[in-house]
């Protein structure tokens, strides 16, 4: 069982990797950091699919929280000053600003400074097709 939060991430986008190593180097996230290549998702109670679409939360107890609210909890982990923004993102209508401004970003990743092809979501993630059915 694990005993704290994991953050999983798409180690195959380099957008995504500096996204992490910004975060573990100046917010200093509590939780454990591991690309979904390497993670055991399926004991991690979630899919493949969904850690393709976003980055995933996942607290001990097994609670799931992608995209911005994945963002949010992980500012809320850091403590001190990020623990502000982190409590901003869990509000309306920032909440669903936030989500906005998340999937913007997520769906023109390989296009962000640092993006490279290999960033893109696979063709039946892109934008048209939508969030995954595990997502709710």
């Amino acid at each position: 069982m694990q005993t704290r939060p994991v953050l999983i991430y798409d180690g195959d986008c380099a957008f995504c990797t500096s996204s992490v190593l910004f975060a573990e180097r100046h917010v200093r996230p509590r939780c454990d950091i591991i690309p979904w290549q390497f993670a055991d998702l399926g004991s991690l109670g979630t899919a493949r699919e969904r850690a393709e679409y976003e980055l995933l939360w996942i607290t001990p107890t097994g609670a799931v929280h992608g995209g911005a609210q994945a963002v949010a909890k992980l500012l809320l982990s850091a403590g001190k000053g990020w623990a502000v923004p982190g409590v901003l993102l869990t509000l309306p209508p920032l909440r669903w600003i936030a989500h906005g401004v998340y999937r913007l970003i997520a769906n023109n990743r390989q296009r962000m400074p640092g993006g490279t092809p290999a960033c893109a979501l696979p063709a039946e993630r892109r934008p048209a097709s939508g969030p995954p059915s595990s997502q709710a």
